[in-house]
């Protein structure tokens, strides 16, 4: 006898099958049944296609007989299995609630069900019909909150599939299975390919120079889904109608180069542009998103956005929560910890549409490494040869400027830059327009309209400048710029912008401010290119001041600059990066250290503290004596201690000493014993939630550790307090990686 779960499964196919043939029956003996079928359309509807020979009726009618009897039949043997189990249909039956400690959720969760259980047809789906005995059945072997009933014959629940067999990833050479795994149907997907296809030979490379750094160690091959929600009917999908008319390239580009990175490095892939493909992809049961998935998820990682992630959790039940760790969130301009936590961010009023996911922080991959708290997943600007520098540099016109803005609306109200600009530069633009030229681009200026990829880049390669009006931020086309030997020209804002004081920003789940609220700064429409690159190839002015602007303007077309692109938004920057992320990142284990019991000035329990005073005396770094954790990434090895300022976040802090803030270091800080090794005095004591926590308020002398470890932050800082910060060395070209990281 089948289990219950099975039985309603068969139960109901039959009943579609027999509800279809009927239909079917029906249609065919109106045709047949239909003079005019007969008679006047024989020229468009061929009689042997609709019009069924008298045996063939007879087989269809006995067909559906036979699935009748057996639809009846099934019905019996469930409902025999069921008084088996001791359930009596029709009234609240003999299954009682077991009163059992280990699950003290189990009476309240059959009482909702009482309640509840048509609510979402996914229940019925799993079996349950309104008995108590289906309540703890469903509750006991789908969900988790009551015990096994001892009666149940265990093997009826959903047997787990074995695992997968691991194999071994192997670098990939052929991008073409890629392009297929991508699909066809929207502008966007079009965008991508094409994208990937140019690129291709630089990528094939760097996956060949990548292959040669690592000497055949051995790596797992990961299944991925990679869901790319914003593209999605569901989500609006604003983007696909707005590719080839001037709008936002900058996340499908990312998108794109993360599809390449993935699949060079050898991985399984399964791409996604529907909720459906995604429902169908993950096992979510039919209803409406309310029970966990039907089998146990198939994927190891799953690359997606905020849209993405919404559509997940609305749509997984609770298996959303016991396979979240599995995700990687596509973030173009980051997540902070005080957004990210729930409870934290309704408190202190850090509540946005697009935070509060109580995520791991660096489970976030931003564009740009705006902040260390989320990881930075970056994208890729072309690579020049050695006779392609050679060219630029020999046909570079030093009185030639690009305005980066393909949207006739950040033009508006810049006649006065470009007056001053027109003086100097022969202008040009890549405005989108369909009929008229746009009226705010002024007739000086020659408009190309919206070029493609390779034409605008050789646009940019006669170019020797660069110049933006302040919108968008922090997109990929300045890279791009900088790569092909152009200067790039910016304003400063002053003060800078923020989700405190700019609409673009309010929402989001970051303050990229640097105030008392604690964020990181936006003080120029490129902070990327303005703190990591500079002078001579950016420049920051004060577009208010007009000598200024100008003076920049002269030095620049005297100023001669090579072409110059970060190896981290190099193909195999991107490729190293991501390896490591795959390799080493790991949120479904957790490696942080238990938190003392909750009490106002709890006794620290805790052991020795690995950390020592540097030679210096100004900070503190790994004892030589302490243990290492072979598997722990970053290396203990590359960990400095340093006390910020008052006026300092930690990312700050750690730049100031050519160092980057490491998050994940946190838990080694987060003791009572680093105050008295960095001789700092503690009249107390307390364990409290804040994102600036450790901290120390020296006027007095109370000292505060982290109660929450999702808020351990890098960004931010307090006038109060001074924090203790982690911070480590990095690779050259590539921030996100310690020297001994990969």
């Amino acid at each position: 006898v089948m289990g219950a779960l099975e039985s309603r499964g068969v139960l109901r196919r039959m009943s579609d099958m027999l509800e279809m043939l009927m239909k079917k029956m029906d249609i065919l003996a109106r045709l047949e049944n239909s003079t005019d079928f007969h008679k006047g359309d024989e020229a468009r509807f061929p009689l042997d296609r609709f019009q069924p020979a008298a045996g063939l009726m007879e087989r269809i009618q006995a067909i559906a007989q036979n699935v009748s009897d057996i639809a009846i039949k099934v019905d019996q043997i469930l409902r025999n299995s069921l008084l088996n189990g001791k359930v009596v249909e029709g009234r609240r039956d003999q299954c009682e609630v077991p009163r059992d400690p280990k699950y003290p959720d189990c009476a309240g969760k059959v009482e909702w069900m009482r309640a509840r259980w048509t609510s979402d047809p996914c229940y019925a789906f799993f079996g349950v019909d309104g008995t108590e005995c289906s309540f703890l059945i469903y509750l006991s072997e789908v969900e988790w909150f009551c015990p096994p009933l001892p009666w149940r014959n265990q093997t009826a629940a959903l047997p787990s599939p074995p695992p997968l067999p691991r194999v071994q990833a192997a670098f990939q050479s052929d991008l073409a299975h890629l392009l297929e795994l991508i699909g066809t149907g929207k502008e966007s997907l079009s965008f991508m390919k094409k994208r990937i296809r140019h690129l291709a030979q630089q990528w094939l490379r760097a996956a060949r120079r990548l292959e040669q750094k690592l000497k055949g160690r051995q790596r797992d091959q990961k299944h991925i889904l990679i869901h790319i929600g914003f593209l999605t009917e569901e989500s609006g999908d604003v983007f696909s109608p707005r590719v080839l008319k001037g709008g936002p390239l900058g996340e499908m580009v990312q998108w794109a180069d993360i599809l390449a990175a993935l699949f060079l490095l050898g991985h399984s892939l399964r791409v996604t542009v529907s909720l459906k493909e995604l429902q169908s992809h993950l096992g979510v049961p039919p209803g409406r998103g309310n029970c966990p998935l039907t089998s146990p998820l198939p994927f190891d990682l799953i690359y997606t956005d905020y849209h993405g992630l919404q559509q997940m959790k609305q749509h997984m039940g609770l298996s959303f929560k016991k396979y979240r760790c599995r995700v990687r969130v596509i973030d173009t301009f980051g997540t902070e910890p005080a957004y990210n936590h729930e409870e934290y961010a309704t408190l202190r009023g850090y509540r946005t549409n697009w935070g509060y996911w109580n995520l791991q922080p660096t489970q976030f991959m931003t564009m740009f490494p705006h902040t260390p708290d989320n990881s930075f997943m970056g994208f890729v600007s072309e690579e020049l040869n050695k006779t392609e520098r050679q060219f630029i540099k020999s046909n570079k016109v030093s009185s030639m400027a690009v305005v980066y803005g393909k949207e006739a609306s950040i033009w508006k109200g810049k006649e006065k830059f470009l007056a001053i600009l027109n003086k100097y530069m022969e202008i040009h633009g890549t405005v989108y327009y369909e009929t008229q030229r746009p009226p705010e681009v002024p007739a000086f200026v020659k408009n190309h309209g919206l070029l493609p990829q390779h034409e605008f880049q050789q646009l940019l390669r006669k170019a020797k400048l660069f110049i933006g009006f302040g919108f968008p931020y922090e997109g990929p086309a300045p890279l791009e710029a900088i790569a092909n030997g152009c200067v790039f020209l910016q304003a400063r804002f002053n003060p800078p912008h923020s989700s405190l004081n700019h609409e673009f920003f309010r929402g989001k789940p970051t303050s990229r401010e640097a105030s008392l609220a604690g964020g990181e700064r936006v003080s120029s429409q490129h902070p990327y290119a303005e703190d990591f690159i500079g002078k001579p190839h950016v420049w920051t002015v004060d577009y208010n001041n007009s000598e200024e602007f100008e003076a920049a303007i002269k030095t620049i077309m005297r100023t001669q600059v090579d072409p110059y692109l970060p190896y981290e938004y190099t193909c195999e920057g991107m490729l190293e990066r991501i390896h490591a992320y795959i390799q080493y990142q790991d949120f479904c284990t957790t490696s942080s250290p238990p938190l003392p019991p909750k009490a106002k000035s709890p006794a620290m329990q805790s052991p020795p503290s690995p950390l020592a005073l540097s030679p210096n005396a100004t900070h503190l770094v790994w004892s030589p004596s302490a243990s290492r954790d072979p598997h722990a990434w970053p290396p203990v090895d590359s960990l400095q201690v340093w006390v910020s300022e008052t006026r300092h976040s930690c990312t700050e802090t750690c730049r100031r000493r050519g160092l980057v803030c490491e998050p994940t270091f946190f838990r080694f800080l987060n003791k009572k014993e680093v105050f008295l090794q960095l001789s700092i005095a503690c009249d107390s004591t307390e364990y409290e939630m804040n994102h600036l926590y450790p901290a120390v308020a020296e006027n007095v002398h109370e000292c505060y550790l982290q109660k929450e470890p999702l808020l351990f932050s890098c960004a931010g800082y307090n006038t109060k307090y001074r924090r203790l910060c982690p911070c480590r060395d990095y690779r050259k070209g590539q921030v996100a990686l310690c020297r001994d990281c990969l």
